[in-house]
């Protein structure tokens, strides 16, 4: 194994309070491409005891632009396996005396079937046993070391870690309720432990990106990627526990050079991509859930070649069925209530082959009770019309580079984050709508209205639309724990193992400096 030396934190700095409109709770985040300020609302009724919390509450870790690329990057995240504290119960934070499980250990073999075929040129690795196994495992027979930085180890929970919830929850009382609340503003010890985690994550990718290889691994923890991801596309500590990581789930950035130099473009190509089903019953963040919207994009269409002006137009060809039944068999053990879609021909014909497979789900055995699923059609995911009004040549716009809807002229973006606002409210509104305890939303459209909707979930702006890649026949997974008016948790973003031979597969391989 090859160690790095931990690189210096960086230095703490006091951010403005600005007055923006807020869509949820505070704290909120003003976000800008090469800062993050966490900033929290005030209230000049404030009793004059509470201004040292809210002066600690408006303190950032500095974020300056990422270091510039020659060539395009992937980087690969994996989360370490089911660890015997995780089957526990039991907080780990950066402790090091849990070990896989016989269940952790047949995860990451999964991961590495998974990625067998996959050209890395390097493997990063948290030096904690459960995640320096797992790193061994997927690595497999590479004659290349592993190299093993301490800045991904797990987060430092301090007198937290050892613990078993309860007693955690006994120990501390209001301590551990923040934990579980207002993790960002969580203090321990004298520490801040989320605040310190999204320091040392924004260095390792300045490790990260000065190393010379194209298709990079890191096999860190579940906090310490989500950090990693955050902070890669420019997220505060108020995204902790949204952009979710379950053991030896994947996750992939992509970064690509500017012609102009400095911080490269970021996107996320996929997050969580689990070797067990992204769908199952269960919790989502360790929080049981029963509402939950799932995002599925078209089929591939006839028309490959298909420009912005006739986009959705197309019916499925033979692959988008096979995309569609892929997915609708994923969906088969799902109760889905409401099936909404564009009301164009690919996403109206994937929704229809959903809705077939689930209304015959109660029939396949002896006692056959038909199993009614609502379809309905939402003029507001159709984005055909509006990307059509694009007054740039759109046949040389690449959609497999990062940032590349940030290239539509800035009049059919607004539009287009304009209309997707009304989708998203109207998502929400079908989900309140469902009586049942456990309600389940299907929306089928273009990979474009669904990363706008993503956007919206995630309370970010137009700006970030080109931090974020679906692909056709792909899924993603919202889950709303505290129902329809609370926060949506990402499960999953891109998931496409459903698809089996016709996946997209996590890595592509490189030719000279061609992009992935």
């Amino acid at each position: 194994m090859i160690s790095l030396t931990q690189a210096q934190a960086p230095p703490l700095l006091h951010g403005r309070v600005l007055h923006l409109p807020a869509k949820r709770r505070a704290p909120f985040t003003v976000r800008s491409s090469s800062s993050i300020q966490e900033i929290e609302q005030s209230s000049s009724s404030s009793p004059p005891a509470a201004a040292e919390e809210r002066e600690l509450r408006s303190e950032l870790y500095a974020s300056v632009p990422f270091p510039p690329i020659k060539a395009a990057k992937r980087v690969v995240l994996v989360r370490h396996g089911q660890s015997t504290w995780n089957e526990e119960g039991r907080i780990q934070g950066s402790s090091n005396f849990s070990v896989l499980t016989k269940k952790g250990e047949a995860q990451a073999e999964t991961s590495r079937q998974m990625l067998i075929d996959d050209s890395f040129d390097v493997c990063f690795s948290s030096p904690l046993i459960r995640s320096k196994r797992t790193a061994e495992i997927i690595w497999g027979t590479r004659e290349d070391e592993i190299m093993t930085d301490s800045d991904l180890r797990e987060i430092d929970l301090y007198s937290f870690q050892g613990l078993l919830k309860h007693e955690g929850k006994a120990k501390f009382g209001p301590a551990y309720r923040q934990w579980q609340v207002d993790a960002a503003n969580f203090n321990i010890d004298g520490h801040y432990p989320v605040r310190e985690l999204w320091a040392r994550a924004r260095n390792c990718w300045t490790k990260i990106l000065a190393h010379e290889s194209k298709s990079i691994l890191v096999v860190a923890h579940n906090a310490v990627n989500q950090a990693l991801v955050a902070t890669a596309i420019g997220l505060g500590t108020e995204y902790f526990r949204i952009l979710l990581q379950s053991n030896c789930g994947v996750s992939v950035l992509d970064f690509a050079p500017r012609p102009e130099g400095g911080s490269p473009y970021i996107c996320l190509n996929r997050l969580n991509q689990t070797p067990s089903s992204p769908v199952a019953s269960g919790s989502s963040g360790g929080r049981k859930t029963s509402k939950r919207i799932i995002l599925i994009c078209q089929g591939s269409t006839q028309d490959t070649e298909a420009n912005f002006s006739n986009l959705g137009d197309q019916s499925l060809n033979m692959l988008g069925v096979i995309q569609a039944q892929k997915t609708a068999e994923l969906l088969l053990d799902l109760k889905v209530s409401t099936i909404v879609s564009s009301p164009k021909n690919a996403c109206a014909e994937t929704a229809a082959i959903i809705s077939r497979i689930q209304e015959a789900a109660d029939c396949l055995g002896a006692d056959c009770v038909p199993r009614y699923v609502e379809m309905k059609k939402i003029q507001d995911l159709d984005v055909a019309e509006i990307l059509g009004r694009s007054k740039k040549e759109t046949n040389n716009i690449s959609n497999l580079r990062p940032g590349w809807l940030n290239e539509l002229d800035d009049e059919v973006m607004s539009t287009l984050w304009e209309q997707s606002g009304r989708a998203w409210r109207s998502l929400l509104a079908e989900l309140s709508d469902v009586s049942e305890e456990e309600s389940i939303i299907i929306a089928v459209g273009h990979p474009i209205a669904h990363i706008a909707l993503m956007g919206h979930c995630l309370n970010l702006t137009k700006e970030w639309l080109g931090s974020f890649h679906l692909d056709a026949g792909s899924i993603s997974v919202i889950d709303f724990p505290d129902g329809p008016t609370g926060r949506g948790l990402i499960r999953c973003i891109n998931y496409t193992a459903h698809l089996g031979r016709w996946s997209i597969p996590i890595t592509r391989s490189t030719v000279d400096d061609e992009s992935f």
